[in-house]
């Protein structure tokens, strides 16, 4: 069995991204601002540059993995890292941070009419690269990476954060934490999650099912 493909390409040679609090998007509003004056004052802008350097480019991944649009994503861990700067304390950093874009996520995914646009914004994209006629190797790497994101979106939601956070490095105790899960349960949610990836994958690419066909067997 051959490993499945990255979901999401990977820029290389792009400058890391850097923490930049002075900025209004940052500071939207006095409260924001006022909780920006008490960390500057207190000599805590090291600590949360420290949070933003060290889980900001994990975090990006996931969430363009789990949204597969990386302006969104990027929004949402804007508002991920302001949001732990109303914190006076966190104590499972990467679980915390994740936890919190998770459920910024959910939100977002509630709002229909927002995620039928993207959807449909994502299909013409499509189609207008399939009429250029692009190499066939090029071809040949957007179609599997198509397949590997349907095999994806073919898992339930839990099923999915999971895998994707695993991933990104995250244990068995900042998984459950994050989605709320028993430390137990998590290594049976992810070896699910596998499976079904793996099936979901395979059947995609003989053609047998469409995503909804997937979505009911799983």
């Amino acid at each position: 069995m051959r490993a499945l493909p990255l979901l999401v390409a990977r820029g290389a040679g792009a400058s890391a991204p850097r923490l930049r609090l002075h900025i209004d998007r940052s500071a939207s509003s006095a409260s924001e601002k006022q909780i920006l004056r008490r960390w500057r004052s207190s000599g805590q802008v090291t600590e949360i540059e420290r949070l933003f350097n060290t889980y900001h480019q994990p975090l990006v991944r996931y969430l363009v993995r789990r949204l597969g649009d990386r302006d969104w994503a990027e929004e949402i861990a804007q508002e991920t890292f302001v949001r732990a700067l109303r914190q006076e304390q966190i104590v499972s950093e990467r679980a915390w941070l994740f936890a919190v874009a998770t459920n910024l996520v959910r939100d977002e995914a509630r709002k229909d009419a927002r995620r039928r646009r993207h959807l449909e914004l994502l299909r013409e994209q499509a189609r207008a690269e399939e009429a250029v006629e692009p190499e066939p190797t090029a071809l040949e790497r957007a179609q599997e990476a198509a397949i590997a994101r349907r095999a994806l979106e073919c898992l339930s939601e839990r099923d999915r954060e999971a895998l994707l956070m695993r991933e990104e490095g995250l244990d068995y105790h900042e998984i459950a934490a994050a989605l709320e899960l028993s430390v137990g349960s998590v290594g049976t949610t992810l070896a699910r999650a596998r499976r079904r990836l793996v099936e979901a994958h395979e059947e995609l690419q003989r053609g047998g099912l469409g995503t909804r066909g997937l979505h009911a067997t799983s």
